[in-house]
């Protein structure tokens, strides 16, 4: 997989000039996500936050309304687009590239609506039978993830032959199901879905076979921030407890230091300061290598 960093068609141009992996910026309006449920779930702090993650170096700040942690309940539609239509609105008015993470086509909808250039489906539209029709509609860019099943479902379904095999399979699939739904293939992103239906040992293979999943032909994002399998390389030595989510931004960075080399289009974080500085080193040293053997 070279480091091209090419991205989907559709969005503002000033982003497809990065010669890096963006930086998508994550920004929960919730009270119960796994890292920050609860920090941000009224307007005006979710509102600075947003701004101060742009200011901080995202390229992208991904708007979510509902938790997708392991075992978390569904949240309603209309309780979503409460919480996060008034947040996609003023971001996009202060000049915020926004993606709306949502599985929801009325919300996904709504956000574009709003000044959302992203939908961000991490059901890869089988958890709404309306997102696809929707997004064609649309004529956005749509990030499609790897699902299986629901977050209060989806540990039972971490069963694979050949995890990277599986993964490319089911998103090509979901490739298929967007073209037969009028999507312009251009626009869409692939995201192999870290630690949805996926044990820890699944989810470095699916890292490792970054180069597999390329061969789909489409831009792929990475979302590994905070995950439970960095917290279970993180583990204490003496107890085996696992590192808390805010203690794995550092393990986070460097992973997506790393995915950047691999030429991904995008990853995913909530410490957007590491992560811009992280890249920034990478590319520099990728940018150096190729100069030198240039000479």
């Amino acid at each position: 997989m070279s480091a091209t960093h090419d991205g989907p068609r559709g969005l503002p141009g000033h982003l497809d000039e990065l010669n890096r992996s963006l930086i998508v910026g994550v920004l929960n309006v919730t009270p119960d996500s796994f890292s920050d449920g609860g920090r941000y779930d009224d307007v005006e702090s979710a509102i600075a936050h947003g701004r101060a993650l742009y200011a901080g170096g995202a390229d992208v700040v991904d708007v979510g309304g509902e938790s997708t942690r392991p075992g978390a309940a569904r949240t309603a539609p209309e309780i979503e687009r409460e919480r996060v239509m008034p947040v996609v609105g003023a971001l996009a008015e202060a000049g915020v590239p926004v993606s709306v993470d949502t599985i929801n086509a009325s919300t996904a909808a709504a956000a574009v609506g709003a000044g959302a250039v992203i939908v961000n489906d991490v059901s890869g539209g089988l958890g709404d039978p309306g997102m696809l029709d929707t997004v064609a509609a649309l004529g956005t860019t749509y990030v499609c993830m790897h699902w299986r099943a629901y977050s209060d479902q989806m540990d039972d379904h971490a069963v694979y032959d050949d995890v990277i095999g599986e993964v490319r399979d089911e998103l090509a699939a979901r490739l298929d199901a967007c073209v037969a739904a009028g999507i312009d293939l251009e626009r869409v992103v692939i995201d192999p879905g870290l630690g949805f239906a996926k044990t820890p040992a699944h989810n470095w293979m699916l890292l490792g076979g970054l180069d597999e999943l390329a061969t789909l032909g489409r831009p792929i994002l990475v979302g590994a921030s905070r995950k439970r399998f960095l917290g279970e390389l993180l583990a204490d030595s003496g107890t085996g407890a696992q590192r808390a989510p805010s203690g794995r931004d550092v393990a986070t960075s460097t992973l997506s230091a790393l995915a950047s080399l691999r030429g991904v289009w995008a990853v995913r974080v909530h410490d957007v300061v590491a992560t811009h500085d992280a890249i920034r080193a990478a590319h520099a040293w990728s940018t150096h290598q190729l100069d030198q053997r240039d000479v």
